[in-house]
């Protein structure tokens, strides 16, 4: 019998099927490989549509940083406590190599965790194994107050 408590808040709710996911997860086609709320680090992988491209046939590089962010934030919020939440301060974005559509993997780490504010690290591979873009981000931690959706 799994002793273990049952994890709360809006990663593990939706990863349960408890809330439903946020639409811009599924637009970016969000898959959950592998998490590690103590060693704050995740792995996912997005669907990167043919509706993702740019004239020149590559991902428009917004959709790039949108899953960085998708994967970064993700892996400091399945740490935090359930009436946690993160905001993203800061996301910089490198962009190294053209991505195509199709499968792309996101490995994000907490890189160090402060009482409000967080850092963050991580990358988007192709399927190649080649990484097409790195980002750093900076998090500020808040506290929910009241009913869910207050702040």
């Amino acid at each position: 019998m799994d002793t273990e408590p049952q994890r709360r808040g809006p990663f593990w709710d939706t990863m349960a099927g408890r809330v439903p996911p946020p639409a811009a997860a599924e637009t970016l086609g969000w898959e959950l490989i592998e998490v590690d709320p103590d060693q704050g680090t995740i792995e996912v992988a997005f669907k990167a549509s043919e509706r993702f491209v740019n004239p020149i046939g590559v991902i428009q590089g917004g959709f790039l940083a949108a899953m960085l962010d998708d994967t970064l934030g993700p892996a400091l919020v399945a740490t935090l406590p359930e009436d946690q939440f993160a905001v993203t301060l800061d996301l910089h974005v490198q962009y190294l190599r053209p991505a195509r559509p199709g499968r792309l993997t996101g490995r994000g780490r907490v890189v160090r965790r402060g009482r409000e504010v967080c850092f963050l690290a991580g990358e988007l591979v192709a399927p190649d194994g080649k990484t097409v873009a790195v980002a750093t981000a900076t998090a500020h931690l808040q506290t929910r107050r009241g009913g869910d959706n207050a702040v």
